[in-house]
């Protein structure tokens, strides 16, 4: 037995190191991006020698910058990327006229600059916010870097500009050389699968009630990363505008689909006696979550209308009948919109509607991480100041970029981190590039070459989540350090010199996030708590703005919530529980003031509104129960359009989605201190 056990122990262990292997052996796809960014710096170097710009090292910074394994990501940052570097170029002219002749000033005026472009880049996303932080430290690299020389900032601005455009038409032009993958190529299986996914949550809900926060916070962890490659879209085709807003639109209604269906579940379990009327419109959710099409979408909005209808014509149907159909009916508007819209991805046709995916921020985050780049900015310039390190222009520019980079990553630790790692391993090849392979050599066919080792390998460790800061670093700052020219200098001692300054600034980095007013993750617990708690309170007063992006900005709160929330199983349930209570009776709230905004208009249902808001202010979940009963009483009674019954349908479900809410978790909301409880 043990002779026969042995070959197949030997078997197993093999393949687990095979398979280890293979996990860390690039794919096809990871070299053939390495190949578009190595081509890319070569031929923004040879046209910036051809040119004769200044700095050519700054048109291969702008390829590493822009190194996107995909088409749509490249080209919504180029443009970015060029929008923030020609703000800020102007900024640098200003300055330079204004403080040239003192360098305190002109150092106070950048460090408030900087500060002010990272506070808007935390309100922003993706490829925004990193034009609103590059057109913060771009003032750095063009007016720092000419502080001992101020009448050369705008032959400095021009000519950062110029390599910043031969830089994205280099990216560019090899792109669509060479095929790059298109973003919606990529994103179209993601969506499926979460729309696959969103589908099975519904069915499992129908099935066994309420999942729970863990469940559903999972589901939002699917759907939420998408929204960074649905904006990407809208530049890379003619139609892509159209794939763009379909994405949109079928991440919004795939966040509608999760929340209209768990609130099918609860109001159906306050159910006794379903109804025929409930039986048939639960059956209808299920046959659309398990293979929904386009003609029987239509069909059965229709059908569940008529079903909201026939019960908003009687006044003695139970509000937990209404809540059923009425969020059934928004369940399949939901799916018709998530179903269109991934047709409009895959296909480019003009999708049903064009939505926003708003994002939540959290002021105190936002002003923290301002005040941390600009206190750290600050202090470090001091520093060098203070010391009379020669070329410290060229290290502040290096802790600027660095520290306003590191303001809107998830974990400003972990990027610190990989800045320091990333600085080391790129000033050390830089080193051994300039002179061991170059030394001597002033061709470019070697300089192309002696590029590609690295350029690759900072590439394939960029594709990997654990590594990305590293590769992201060392392909950016690798160029900058070599600092590529014709002819090639060779002064070691600028060299060492430069080296030492950025290996020093990832140094001040790593110090100024672990001890400049740190967040750790219940801090961003309780910022965002206050946050949903003042929301709340403005919405139950019917200042809560539009009530139809509420869903989609509830949704990205609670994907950030998820992310802070740590702790035990039982402890991170209850943080989540809290955290889709808040969301729940906000977007309720908020919906339903809206509506009675619209019946406020129909002399038949004018009556029945004033109560309604009163006890939505008051937060009374028992006169909300009360004045929904009289808004059905009215519009059973008022001989008004189905139109307006249909409405008035919506006002009762969210006035009753607000009441059961409140019941449930007023202990919770009396802690949080709501104005009303």
């Amino acid at each position: 037995m043990a002779d026969s056990a042995s070959p197949a122990a030997a078997s197993s262990r093999l393949d687990r190191l095979v398979d280890r292997i293979d996990g860390w052996v690039p794919k096809p796809h990871a070299w053939a991006f390495a190949l578009r960014i190595w081509l890319a710096m070569v031929l923004a170097l040879g046209v910036s020698f051809w040119l004769q710009l200044d700095s050519a090292s700054s048109a291969a910074t702008c390829v590493a910058i822009l190194a996107q394994p995909k088409r749509g990501q490249a080209l919504s940052k180029a443009f970015y990327r060029l929008l923030g570097t020609l703000v800020g170029a102007a900024v640098s002219i200003v300055f330079v006229a204004l403080f040239g002749q003192d360098r305190v000033l002109l150092l106070t005026a950048f460090t408030v600059w900087l500060g002010l472009c990272v506070f808007v880049a935390q309100y922003l996303q993706d490829t925004r916010a990193y034009g609103a932080m590059l057109s913060g430290y771009t003032v750095a690299i063009i007016a720092l870097a000419q502080i001992d020389m101020p009448q050369d900032a705008f032959t400095a601005a021009t000519g950062r500009v110029a390599a910043i455009v031969v830089g994205i038409v280099a990216i560019t032009f090899i792109n669509d050389a060479l095929a790059s993958p298109s973003t919606w190529r990529s994103l179209l299986p993601t969506m499926t699968s979460a729309w696959d996914a969103t589908r099975g949550y519904a069915l499992d809900t129908l099935r066994d009630g309420d999942l729970g926060p863990t469940r559903t916070a999972a589901l939002i962890r699917t759907i939420a990363p998408m929204r960074a490659d649905a904006n990407a879209i809208a530049g890379e085709l003619d139609d892509g505008p159209f794939r763009a807003a379909g994405a949109r639109s079928c991440i919004a209604a795939l966040y509608a689909m999760a929340a209209a269906i768990r609130t099918v579940a609860a109001a159906a379990a306050h159910l006794e006696a379903p109804s025929p009327a409930v039986t048939e419109a639960l059956a209808t959710c299920r046959r659309i979550a398990a293979a929904p099409d386009d003609t029987a979408l239509d069909a059965d909005d229709e059908r569940l209308r008529r079903l909201v209808d026939e019960a908003m014509r009687d006044p003695s149907r139970p509000l937990d009948e209404i809540v059923v159909l009425q969020r059934a009916l928004d369940f399949a508007c939901a799916a018709t919109f998530a179903h269109d819209g991934l047709r409009a991805l895959a296909d480019g046709h003009a999708p049903l509607r064009d939505t926003t995916l708003p994002t939540h921020r959290d002021f105190p985050l936002a002003l923290r991480g301002a005040l941390r780049v600009a206190i750290g900015f600050a202090v470090t310039a001091a520093a060098f100041i203070a010391l009379g390190l020669p070329q410290a222009s060229f290290a502040l520019v290096q802790v600027a970029a660095t520290a306003a980079l590191s303001s809107t990553t998830p974990d400003p630790k972990k990027f610190s981190t990989g800045v320091l790692i990333g600085m080391t391993i790129a000033a050390t090849l830089a080193g051994i590039v300039r002179f061991t392979a170059l030394n001597g050599v002033q061709g470019f066919p070697m300089l192309a070459i002696a590029l590609a080792p690295v350029i690759f390998a900072g590439c394939l460790l960029s594709l990997n989540q654990k590594t990305f800061t590293i590769g992201f670093i060392l392909i950016v700052f690798f160029p900058v350090l070599l600092s590529p020219s014709n002819p090639q200098s060779y002064d070691a001692e600028t060299f060492l010199l430069n080296g030492f300054l950025v290996i020093v600034a990832a140094v001040m980095l790593c110090l100024v996030v672990r001890i400049v007013l740190p967040v750790s993750p219940a801090m961003k617990r309780v910022f965002a708590l206050d946050s949903a708690r003042r929301a709340l309170a403005s919405a139950l007063v019917g200042e809560g703005g539009d009530a139809t992006t509420r869903t989609s900005l509830n949704a990205d709160r609670l994907f950030q919530f998820a992310g802070y929330s740590s702790g035990s199983g039982a402890v991170r349930r209850a943080n989540l529980t809290h955290a889709f209570a808040l969301a729940r009776l906000e977007a309720a709230a908020a919906r339903a003031h809206a509506e009675l905004r619209m019946l406020w208009r129909l002399a038949a249902m004018r009556e029945a509104v004033p109560a309604a808001r009163d006890a939505l202010a008051r937060g009374d979940d028992k006169a909300m129960e009360a004045a929904a009963r009289g808004i059905l009483a009215a519009a059973a009674g008022s001989g008004e359009t189905r139109g307006t019954r249909l409405l008035a349908a919506r006002a009762v479900s969210d006035l009753v989605s607000t009441a059961r809410t409140i019941a449930h978790h007023r202990p919770f909301l009396r802690r949080l201190q709501v104005a009303p409880f």
